[in-house]
């Protein structure tokens, strides 16, 4: 369950490092959200603002499912809709060749994150980049971000995918957009490498397969990539969204799920 609370500080630092004592938990856990950097003051330090912060523990689904009920799921192979979940929409409209290009594709993906930002209430910033791998990069800052990740990232997920389609409207080649609030994507990312590994480390010490619980495909995606050159070990999808998830097994041995 997601739990929330502010916190102050003579710096964000200390404000962060304040609330996370409070929920007991480790950086990598959670969501921080800087609602005020603070101000020093004048002179002698009166007027001094003290920094403020909202910290969200977030809801981690990601550990293996260790209940021992059957599921239904007849295995997949891993397929392309893992590995590209942001695939263009190549029967939509698409504006005339003139018009296209990488910074008219920025241009109309910052405009509709701005307007789907607009009609939930959130307010604050928007800051792109084109990073590695023809991969536009959206960052929402914000102090209410909190209500466009949703439910596990739901929200965000959505929105990522709406975006990509109407960007890849404005150019020929494929444009990758991911969409991030707060740092939250990276923080996952990280949470989901080291779940990953560990749970790679049990299966190569018990020799039996394990399942982690159901993600979206950019999470498997994550899943299949931090594995993928691990000695011993192989990973595949089972099972049909929205409770497709990942099996992480020995290459060599009995396929037994925990």
């Amino acid at each position: 369950m997601e739990r929330t609370i502010e916190t102050t500080g003579k710096t964000v630092d200390q404000a962060v490092k304040q609330a996370l004592e409070e929920l007991s938990v480790s950086e990598d856990m959670v969501l921080i959200e800087v609602l005020d950097e603070g101000e020093t003051g004048g002179l002698l330090g009166f007027g001094r603002r003290p920094a403020c912060v909202r910290v969200t523990i977030l809801d981690d689904d990601t550990f293996e499912d260790d209940d021992d009920e059957e599921d239904d799921y007849e295995r997949v192979d891993l397929d392309d809709e893992d590995f590209d979940m942001e695939s263009s929409d190549e029967n939509g409209w698409r504006v005339p060749e003139d018009q296209r290009g990488l910074v008219p594709a920025e241009n109309a993906a910052l405009d509709y994150v701005q307007d789907v930002l607009s009609g939930i209430g959130i307010h604050g910033r928007i800051e792109s980049y084109l990073g590695g791998d023809n991969t536009l990069h959206i960052d929402i800052i914000s102090d209410d971000g909190g209500v466009a990740i949703g439910r596990h990232g739901e929200t965000l997920d959505a929105i990522q995918y709406l975006t990509n389609i109407v960007a890849n409207r404005w150019i020929d080649e494929h444009l990758r957009v991911v969409v991030d609030v707060g740092d939250y994507r990276r923080r996952r990312e990280q949470r989901l490498q080291q779940t990953a590994r560990k749970i790679a480390d049990r299966v190569l010490d018990r020799g039996r397969a394990s399942k982690m619980k159901p993600m979206s495909p950019a999470e498997r995606r994550i899943v299949h990539i931090t594995l993928r050159d691990t000695d011993g070990i192989t990973t595949y999808s089972e099972g049909t969204d929205p409770r497709r998830y990942v099996v992480i097994a020995p290459t060599a041995g009995l396929e037994i799920i925990d």
